[in-house]
């Protein structure tokens, strides 16, 4: 009988093998990334109920007014869709 360790490590090699090899960090990436970010910001600035609300950043101007929270929310939504703009653009070689 297999052991816990030998079937999870056998389990592990075989998605490992499936897995595609990730894309290497340039500036064509890093451009992809910062205007997903833009976007989403923007996304954010037309959509958030109150944008201002909470702890303000210390140049409030430079980002249109937002608090901290809603910087950080519209990054993070920046991010979630970089990856995937990242990953469909190496997928169809244009990275």
């Amino acid at each position: 009988m297999m052991g816990y360790r030998t079937l999870a490590r056998m389990l592990l090699t075989h998605l490992f093998a499936i897995t595609p090899a990730t894309l290497t960090w340039s500036p064509k990436v890093a451009l992809v990334m910062i205007v997903c970010n833009v976007i989403a910001i923007g996304i954010g600035k037309a959509t958030i109920k109150y944008p201002n609300v909470g702890a303000q950043l210390p140049n409030a101007s430079f980002f249109g007014g937002m608090s901290h929270a809603a910087l950080l929310g519209t990054t993070s939504l920046g991010h979630i869709i970089g990856i995937g703009a990242i990953q469909g653009l190496a997928a169809r070689g244009v990275l």
